[in-house]
């Protein structure tokens, strides 16, 4: 084998998980932006704290209810709740990865 074509494999092995990382790192920081930017008004979008508006469920607490995955179909199409002061929430399929990714961060048990 060629020893170039070696080090660039085990270069990819080697670098390959730390892009994944920082991959993972750049969605969540994106969720993250999105919660904050869209939902914290309403929700507590932190690991502890209470939401703004008491109806507003904090959303660490999401995923006692359901698989916070679930999401992804409501989040596409735009959420739609019972009341009024809510806002109709879609997000493209990008924004949608990143927040899911954000959400399963912060998931309290």
């Amino acid at each position: 084998m060629n020893w170039r074509v070696f080090a660039a494999m085990v270069c990819v092995v080697v670098c390959l998980p730390f892009g994944t990382a920082a991959g993972e790192d750049a969605a969540v920081a994106q969720g993250r932006k999105i919660a904050r930017d869209a939902c914290s008004p309403c929700h507590a979008i932190g690991a502890t704290g209470v939401s703004a508006k008491a109806e507003a469920p904090p959303f660490r607490e999401l995923g006692r209810k359901y698989p916070v995955e679930s999401l992804e179909e409501a989040l596409a199409e735009g959420v739609v709740v019972g009341h009024p002061e809510m806002p109709q929430v879609k997000m493209s399929e990008p924004e949608i990865a990143a927040f899911i990714a954000w959400l399963k961060t912060i998931q309290t048990p």
